[in-house]
């Protein structure tokens, strides 16, 4: 289905009128793109958020996606505005890592919805139909499906498919939020939720008979894990799997398939946290960063999980650049343990708010594991 072209003129005449914002509006009124998904309702009226809106328009690429890891609230001088005018034919670089494309149709819907100008609709119709192309027929998602190698993997590193799904999710069975959505879109993405789902069932790893957890990323093919960078093995993943488990546990009336794979994922979470530890900074000028990641004993601290366990001893692993696994942090090489999240929190919340919730609500007295045994 094809969408409208978007005038580039319509764009940098809007570009234009918050550039020649006074430096007093412009610092009351300029919103960082980390908080742009924050603000109140009315905001989404403003002309700080068509500025915004503006900018993402050119950010946009001919394939309908998004590039990674750019401020796109940040004002662009009229050199960085021709410059990405002329790399929009740039399709290796549309990806859902890190939040892109799927950040940036949610907030051009809410522009959208505020303002009503249908620049912000075409780009949004056209970064969903980018979505639902990009699928693989078995229900998941690349990082990229423009690049060789790891990221043509089923991704749920950094959470991409999770927040793939919860966007499709919504445009499929919130009518009165994405209005705006045809039904023939609306109908593909209800479909390409349905799909996703299933490979999401298909990816959690069994180990021993029993369902697990996932990997970051699996191969796009056999489902089985798969690594990505050379210091993302082969794992069960402590991190992105809890995301997984909450996207799941948002299915209305879930089937049994979906209860016992969340049952299974949150046995495994309380079976492989890390009690009496705590991960610290502690200042060290001989390092590249400044500073260390140590981990100290400490009786009284809050359960951790490792961001990558070993499949099938759920030890947890740590790599460096080069490759070879450790089993511990300080075994690493300082660049990598300081330059990356091996330790995680996030499960904590799952097992002890999240979960329980879910299981009152779904699941028979008699049948809830308890998460705290």
């Amino acid at each position: 289905m094809k969408t409208k072209s978007i005038p580039i003129g319509m764009i940098l005449s809007g570009l234009a009128l918050a550039s020649h914002a006074s430096p007093e509006a412009k610092s009351s009124l300029f919103v960082p793109w980390n908080e742009c998904l924050r603000q109140e309702a009315e905001w989404y009226q403003s002309q700080e958020a068509s500025r915004i809106a503006d900018q993402v328009l050119l950010f946009q690429l001919d394939t309908g996606g998004w590039p990674k890891n750019i401020d796109m609230a940040a004002p662009l001088s009229e050199k960085e505005r021709k410059n990405l005018l002329e790399k929009k034919q740039r399709q290796q670089d549309s990806t859902i890592d890190n939040g892109a494309t799927y950040t940036q149709m949610t907030y051009l819907a809410r522009v959208y919805r505020g303002t009503r100008l249908e620049r912000y609709k075409e780009a949004f119709l056209k970064g969903l139909d980018f979505l639902l192309n990009i699928q693989y027929e078995n229900g998941g998602w690349p990082q990229s499906p423009y690049l060789q190698g790891y990221p043509l993997h089923i991704t749920f590193n950094d959470n991409a498919m999770t927040g793939v799904l919860r966007l499709l999710r919504d445009i499929a069975r919130n009518p009165s939020d994405y209005v705006f959505v045809d039904e023939i879109r609306r109908a593909k993405a209800d479909a390409a939720v349905r799909k996703g789902i299933e490979c999401v069932l298909q990816c959690q790893v069994i180990v021993e008979g029993r369902p697990t957890v996932w990997c970051a990323q699996h191969d796009e093919k056999t489902l089985r894990p798969a690594p990505a960078r050379a210091y993302e093995k082969i794992s069960l993943s402590g991190s992105e799997s809890a995301d997984v488990v909450r996207f799941l546990m948002e299915i209305d009336n879930p089937p049994p398939r979906i209860v016992h794979a969340v049952q299974s994922a949150v046995a495994w979470f309380e079976q492989v946290k890390i009690t009496g530890l705590r991960q610290i900074t502690e200042k060290n000028p001989a390092l590249p960063r400044g500073y260390d990641k140590v981990i100290i004993a400490d009786p009284g601290a809050p359960p951790l999980w490792a961001r990558f366990y070993e499949i099938g001893t759920n030890r947890p692993i740590f790599c460096g650049r080069d490759g070879i696994i450790k089993y511990s942090l300080a075994e690493i090489d300082p660049e990598r343990r300081t330059g990356y999240s091996w330790y995680t929190e996030s499960p904590a919340s799952l097992l002890a708010q999240d979960y329980p919730r879910w299981s009152a609500r779904w699941i028979p007295k008699a049948d809830a594991p308890n998460p705290s045994r």
